[in-house]
């Protein structure tokens, strides 16, 4: 997890939680990578000193236990990275190419396929851990279909698209 990516989700926690410690966010970041990754003293307090110099949290306590809080600037920077990465998009390059050879794909095209792949795996892992109720995924299946079909159409312009198994069911009725 990049460093910059722990003092945002630092920002996440403090503006929807209240006060973080280090050791909490590292077990935050734990539990919500199932045990993946848990980041160290090395990687969580340099970030949450980057938060403090920036002004945006505010840090209280003693050596031991320090207790860091979200700023309004806090909350106006978290505010902008939303609205960068939700409805525009990312506001840094593409770096996709970069990425496909990298991890050695034979093109950016294939990388992209793969990573969506990884993606809705992920989603599917999620809905079969979720407990009963918490999440519908008969309507997570239908919005993530939705968002699908509408970058296909963007995509694809005036191609057709492959009727899916589905429609040619109703079409039988």
């Amino acid at each position: 997890m990049p460093p910059r990516l722990v003092g945002l989700y630092a920002l996440a926690c403090m503006e929807r939680d209240g006060p973080v410690y280090g050791y909490s966010l590292a077990e935050r970041i734990a539990d919500r990578t199932a045990g993946a990754w848990r980041p160290g003293p090395g990687a969580i307090y340099p970030a949450l000193r980057r938060l403090t110099d920036r002004g945006f949290a505010t840090v209280r306590g003693s050596e031991r236990r320090r207790e860091y809080r979200i700023t309004p600037d806090g909350r106006r920077f978290l505010q902008k990275i939303r609205r960068e990465r939700i409805g525009q998009g990312s506001s840094g390059p593409d770096l996709s190419l970069l990425w496909a050879e990298i991890v050695g794909a034979p093109d950016v095209s294939t990388f992209l396929l793969q990573r969506l792949r990884r993606n809705l795996d992920r989603i599917e892992a999620q809905l079969e851990r979720a407990p009963d109720g918490q999440l519908d995924g008969s309507a997570l299946r239908e919005h993530v279909r939705a968002e699908l079909e509408g970058a296909l159409r963007r995509l694809g312009g005036n191609r057709r698209r492959p009727r899916s198994p589905r429609a040619g069911r109703k079409e039988a009725r």
